[in-house]
């Protein structure tokens, strides 16, 4: 699940702040101001709200957070100015030529002398086959266990070489882990002061506040609605009714057609006495 940036968070402290999260939600249940888990939100929907209002939380120790920010940059400008060398244990016999040229050596030691070994046994064992009285072939022999032992010898040494190395980088990998534990005590104060203050100020009101809020639940989010309502949208259709069933309805007007009648008037044989 990824986490809503905050601007006011550098991306290395992302996982940090998850952690303190993850640490809030796990022992919610021993907190008597959390025991709403689990009723109306469970711990991975809070988690999603808590991660998405990622902004909101962190602004609560912005102060402390700043105070932290500035103490490890001047720690790492101070070690920068340190060699490299000195600063990470490094010695030049680690990464100088000498040290490639073995790796190389314990790399082709064993394929030569394995070919090499593999070549002289098969040439020995022939020719003391097809001659047996023939001096040559046992010296081939000999000399193909002669490799196969150095091609042995060379396999094992690589062997331990590989061992030491992992031990090696091993111990430097939980050098790395316990570095945080071996801050400055300025550095350290300051990450602590705003571990503390992300969860009392930031996290744990969130969550309060989540929990609290009688929409937050599931229940909430999905009201009941009947089948047979239909919500309105904003307006209503007329009111379709016949005249009579109004309250003022009365006598429909009468109309009747004109009397229509042919004007009394002729030619001019048809004059009217």
């Amino acid at each position: 699940m990824q986490m809503t940036s905050a601007p006011h968070l550098l991306a290395e402290d992302g996982p940090e702040y998850a952690r303190i999260l993850g640490d809030a939600l796990r022992h919610a249940q021993d907190r008597p101001d959390l025991e709403g888990v689990g009723d109306r939100l469970n711990t991975e929907q809070l988690r999603t709200m808590a991660l998405n209002a990622t902004a909101l939380i962190t602004a609560a120790a912005a102060t402390e957070y700043e105070h932290y920010v500035k103490a490890r940059a001047d720690l790492r400008a101070a070690s920068a100015t340190v060699p490299e060398g000195e600063q990470y244990g490094d010695t030049s016999s680690a990464t100088g030529p000498g040290a490639g040229i073995g790796a190389v050596l314990t790399v082709l030691t064993p394929l030569l002398a394995g070919t090499a070994a593999v070549i002289f046994l098969l040439v020995g064992y022939l020719l003391k086959a097809v001659s047996p009285s023939l001096a040559f072939g046992d010296s081939m022999v000999v000399a193909g266990w002669f490799f196969a032992a150095v091609a042995a010898a060379a396999i094992l040494v690589a062997a331990i070489g590989l061992l030491v190395t992992a031990l090696r980088n091993g111990s430097t990998s939980l050098a790395a882990e316990d570095e945080e534990q071996e801050l400055p005590e300025e550095v350290a104060r300051a990450r602590e002061a705003w571990r503390h203050a992300l969860l009392e100020r930031g996290i744990l009101p969130f969550l309060r506040d989540a929990l609290a809020d009688p929409t937050a639940g599931p229940a909430a989010r999905t009201p009941h609605r009947s089948p047979n309502r239909i919500p309105k949208i904003g307006y209503s259709r007329p009111d379709f009714s016949g005249p009579e069933d109004g309250p003022s309805a009365g006598p429909r007007p009468t109309f009747t057609s004109p009397d229509f009648t042919s004007p009394d008037f002729g030619g001019p044989e048809h004059r009217p006495e």
